[in-house]
C-alpha cells in the first residue's frame, strides 16, 4: 500500500513478522548533541553539576533506554543486546553523544541506537538544566547501520 512495513494492507498499524528473516549480525550508530551555556558546560566537564557526574550518568541512562526501547516504540521487538557503548564528547559549548548499538538477531537496532542518543541527551539536560534552562537538543540521527537483509547504509556526510 505505501512501502511502510509498519502498515498493513488495508493501513492498519501492526508489528512487523520477523520470523522467516535470517538471524545476522547487525549494528547501529546514531548521534545527537546539546548546547548549553558557558558555565552549564563548564559543571558538566569538571562534573560538578549540583546532581553529579553528569556525564557518567548520562551513559547509564542511555544503555538502560537502549535496552528498554520496545517498551518505548510500540512497534519495535524487544532485543537481545550484544552492545551498547555510548561516546559523550564535551566541548566548548555542549556535548555530542554517539551510540552504538549491536544485536545478533532478526532485526535491526537502528532504534535501540536513537534512543539510546536521545535519553542520554535529556539525561544531560536534566542533571544541568538548574544552571541553564535554554539548553537545545539537536540533530539526533542514524549515521550508520550494518548487516541485515537491506545491508549496509551510511549517512551522506553533512552539507557544507
Amino acid at each position: 500500500m505505501t512501502g511502510l512495513t509498519h502498515l498493513d494492507a488495508s493501513g492498519a498499524a501492526h508489528m512487523v513478522d520477523v520470523g522467516g528473516k535470517a538471524t545476522t549480525m547487525r549494528e547501529a550508530v546514531a548521534t545527537g548533541r546539546i548546547t548549553m551555556s558557558p558555565a552549564a558546560i563548564l559543571a558538566v566537564r569538571e562534573g560538578s553539576a549540583q546532581k553529579g557526574d553528569v556525564l557518567a550518568v548520562a551513559r547509564i541512562a542511555g544503555i538502560m533506554a537502549a535496552k528498554r526501547t520496545s517498551d518505548l516504540i510500540p512497534l519495535c521487538h524487544p532485543l537481545p543486546l550484544t552492545r551498547v557503548a555510548l561516546d559523550l564528547a564535551p566541548d566548548k559549548d555542549g556535548v555530542t553523544v554517539t551510540a552504538t548499538c549491536a544485536t545478533e538477531g532478526k532485526t535491526g537496532v537502528e532504534m535501540e541506537a536513537m534512543t539510546a542518543v536521545s535519553v542520554a541527551l535529556l539525561t544531560i539536560y536534566d542533571m544541568a538544566k538548574a544552571i541553564d534552562r535554554g539548553m537545545t537538543i539537536t540533530a539526533v540521527h542514524l549515521l550508520e547501520k550494518r548487516g541485515g537483509k537491506s545491508g549496509d547504509w551510511r549517512a551522506p556526510p553533512p552539507a557544507t
